[in-house]
């Protein structure tokens, strides 16, 4: 069994793959304050409720955007499995089938995404990852991951009206009735709901316009359902998508000579 890591600024997500399917996958606060027992304690309780033995995890792989988390977990797995996990980065970027777009800078959970984007599609794709930031992610029919787009993500707008304003509350990502907003929540909803729908929709059709119309979309990531009239925008909804490309790495990491 493999376990892989997506470690994001707002939830770090487990995934446990038995070589033929996702068994299980579990959510939890990314907080870098707390220790690597914190985590693992939360791991073993999954791994308890599921009936699976953490020795029967042969491979471990770790993506980090969170510099500070990046050694808490890595000692976790490390302390769970007896063996160096896999951590996404640079240093494992050449084993991969893809041209890197400035490997020193571009998040690790973007160059998931790219992977398991080409690996399982092999054609011009665009990956709008719905998270703590909204991302689209690029990648050719040869590997080659052609450009980022990131602007905040669905909740980040709502909580930075929350907390930089003084009479607007923080409210639910829920699609609102009409543009025109009847009360204060309504309102927020309208504008960010709404108007991420439009943004979304704009930024695809102008990659599009410059891929020459060649670009197959994927929409994924923990909000993904939030803007369900996005949905037939896309060509493929896989909110696991991050996860299958760090599978993916992970099984090419363990062909290493």
């Amino acid at each position: 069994m493999r376990l892989v890591l997506d470690a994001g600024n707002t939830d770090t997500v487990f995934g446990l793959h038995d070589g033929q399917q996702w068994l299980h996958t579990w959510r939890t606060r990314s907080l870098p304050g707390e220790p690597s027992a914190h985590y693992e304690q939360k791991l073993r309780l999954w791994l308890l409720e599921a009936g699976i033995s953490a020795h029967g995890i042969g491979q471990t792989v770790l993506s980090s955007v969170v510099p500070d988390l990046t050694p808490v977990l890595r000692t976790m797995l490390l302390t769970l499995t007896g063996e160096e996990p896999v951590i996404v980065g640079p240093a494992i970027y050449p084993l991969l089938p893809l041209v890197v777009l400035r490997p020193y800078e571009i998040g690790t959970d973007l160059v998931a995404n790219a992977m398991a984007a080409f690996t399982l599609f092999k054609r011009n794709c665009v990956v709008v990852d719905f998270g703590t930031a909204l991302s689209f992610t690029t990648v050719s029919a040869s590997g080659e991951i052609l450009g980022v787009a990131i602007t905040p993500g669905l909740r980040t707008a709502v909580r930075s009206l929350f907390a930089n304003t003084a009479q607007l509350p923080e409210v639910p990502l829920e699609m609102p009735r009409s543009a025109l907003g009847k009360n204060t929540t309504e309102a927020i909803q309208a504008g960010v709901v709404l108007g991420y729908e439009g943004l979304v929709r704009s930024l695809v059709g102008r990659i599009r316009a410059e891929l020459d119309g060649d670009c197959f979309v994927i929409g994924t990531g923990g909000l993904v359902s939030a803007i369900p009239t996005l949905h037939p925008d896309f060509d493929a909804l896989r909110p696991g998508l991050t996860l299958d490309g760090l599978l993916a790495i992970g099984k090419l990491a363990e062909q290493k000579p």
